[in-house]
């Protein structure tokens, strides 16, 4: 089988998908997504009708770029050299995206996400700023985002210190209509609010003005994206009702929701570096869209490509290829072996806004076959009320937060699995638990550097060499916007190992921006959430271990490495 740049071996899976193929068609599945029929998914309305303008944003957004431009310039001839985006999931995701492929123009800002409450890594950004000439790009949906809330009020009043009356003018918000933080950004006089389309969700907002302001901020030609998008986007659309049923949006759909219910359902991604920062918004859009009643396709985007034997049948790999790039030997052998492989050949690298609306069509797609709704996150809030509640309890001194076990030489803190002897024990016993299908998921709550993400490639590589098992990976709180939801709605598959340790700073959150006051620190929320994720976990019966590192981080990682070896 082959579309437009993408090719596929599936093996004995073709006949498969060539039916599901004829059942779109017959059914006028594309066309009554193109009409924004809530019934392609679900008998009831509810988070779908309103979640469908993500079909036109490519040429909505298109008509917005004089108005953006407007917003964007006179930042740029005044000089401003960082931008800041607070923002979580889909808020953020799609600006990384941009900013790690396709790069900053000469005279633009630099970009730098937070989608963390990692106190160290705040407090290391807010050391780098030069505050005059940075930009605050605050992003959330809803206006309420815990994370991207808390960040606001702190980068708020560091600004207000700062630059007194004229902290407003280096702020720039993105928020629905009507959202709490609209109406902060007119009682504090921010620069501007851009208000975006409330029919599009997080995840698949990354050609409106969530993904597109930060390009715009970088420099990059927004133009040439969005009529990429634009173009591929009708291009398709004509394809499938003309008949061709090679029209790529449909048929990627097709096979990812086929194979998931043929039990292929980790999504293996391999990329040239160039386009690797794409793994991370493609891990987002599927996992909280798939990962639900049961369902789930688990993306895997960090693996290295190995030998055939390593991996198990429930594979589906995805090889994103540059012009001019042969195809690797062990990728045929992949296919030679009976493991199903897409192909995708990218032309350049301007060929990324339409890659986003085939995966975001693909996934629609995806979704009616498996059955669910793609658009609602169900199992997210689960999280959320347990963290919530932890704080308000510990805001008004009635239960403390969650205390950390002593560092791992001398403890474990173990939840979810039976006591053991010894740490080698305990974590061998747990992992040793993985069956058929199983996966295992590193969810990491500590501060990031490059010897930390060293360790943890490490940790990964020698789970998967040992135990035969996809291994995926995400750092906390940022997973819980991305494949939180698949934890906890999929069929039960994980195994979750929780790293937590010491925060060697706090900082604390002002509970208003503008004022003083503060109950609550970002070390003390950055713990709430992980216990709130692991009480949430445990609470539908998934295998959980937390292992607490103490302050000698990377040790403790080698310690686990050798544990395993």
């Amino acid at each position: 089988m082959a579309g437009a740049n993408i090719d596929y071996a599936l093996g004995r899976y073709e006949d498969a998908v060539l039916q599901a193929l004829k059942n779109l068609q017959q059914s006028k599945i594309i066309q009554r997504i193109r009409e924004h029929d809530y019934t392609v998914w679900k008998a009831k309305p509810d988070e779908i009708s309103n979640r469908l303008g993500w079909l036109h944003a490519p040429a909505d957004t298109l008509k917005q770029l004089p108005y953006i431009r407007q917003v964007i310039d006179p930042f740029i001839s005044e000089g401003y050299k960082n931008c800041v985006l607070m923002g979580m999931g889909g808020s953020s995701l799609a600006a990384e995206v941009f900013a790690g492929i396709l790069g900053r123009r000469t005279g633009h800002p630099d970009l730098q996400i937070l989608d963390t409450t990692d106190p160290v890594t705040i407090s290391r950004i807010a050391q780098g700023l030069d505050w005059e000439k940075t930009i605050f790009l605050v992003s959330s949906k809803s206006g309420t985002t815990l994370e991207t809330v808390s960040l606001f009020n702190y980068f708020y009043n560091c600004a207000l210190q700062k630059l007194g009356k004229l902290a407003g003018r280096n702020f720039l918000i993105i928020t629905d209509p009507a959202s709490p933080l609209e109406e902060q950004a007119a009682r504090l006089s921010l620069r501007h609010v851009f208000l975006n389309d409330p029919d599009i969700g997080g995840r698949y907002s990354a050609l409106s003005f969530t993904g597109l302001v930060p390009a715009a901020i970088l420099g990059i030609d927004v133009k040439r994206l969005l009529k990429n998008a634009a173009a591929s986007a009708e291009k398709e659309e004509g394809l499938f009702l003309q008949g061709d049923l090679n029209s790529s949006g449909s048929v990627l759909g097709a096979v990812l929701g086929t194979l998931a219910q043929k039990g292929r359902n980790k999504l293996t991604f391999f990329s040239p570096p160039s386009w690797m920062p794409f793994g991370g918004w493609l891990e987002q859009l599927i996992a909280e869209s798939t990962g639900k009643e049961g369902n789930g396709i688990l993306p895997l985007c960090a693996e290295p490509l190995q030998e055939p034997a390593v991996y198990s049948n429930d594979r589906l790999f995805v090889v994103f290829s540059t012009a001019g790039k042969a195809k690797s030997a062990k990728v045929s052998a992949l296919v030679a072996a009976g493991h199903p492989v897409i192909t995708v050949r990218l032309q350049n690298k301007f060929q990324l806004a339409s890659q986003m609306f085939l995966w975001e069509m693909a996934t629609a797609v995806a979704g009616h076959i498996m059955g669910i709704n793609p658009f609602d996150q169900p199992d997210v809030e689960a999280t959320k009320a347990i963290t919530r509640r932890i704080i308000d309890l510990a805001r008004r001194g009635k239960e403390r937060l969650p205390e950390e076990a002593a560092p791992l030489a001398k403890e474990w803190s173990v939840n979810g699995s039976a006591a053991a002897q010894t740490p080698a024990e305990d974590l061998t016993a747990f992992l040793a638990g993985a069956k058929g299908k199983d996966y295992v998921c590193l969810q990491v709550y500590l501060s990031p550097t490059p010897q930390i993400d060293a360790r943890l490639r490490q940790l990964c590589a020698a789970i998967r060499e040992k135990y035969r098992i996809a291994v995926a990976i995400g750092y906390g709180p940022r997973y819980l916007h991305s494949t939180g939801q698949l934890h906890k709605g999929d069929a039960g598959q994980g195994l979750f190992l929780q790293l937590t340790a010491d925060d060697l700073t706090d900082i604390a959150i002002p509970d208003l921006p503008g004022a003083s006051g503060s109950t609550l620190t970002f070390g003390a929320l950055k713990a709430a959430q992980a216990a709130g994720d692991r009480q949430a976990l445990l609470e539908l019966n998934r295998r959980v271990i937390r292992l607490h590192l103490g302050a000698a981080v990377s040790d403790n990682l080698l310690y686990i490495i050798n544990l395993l070896h």
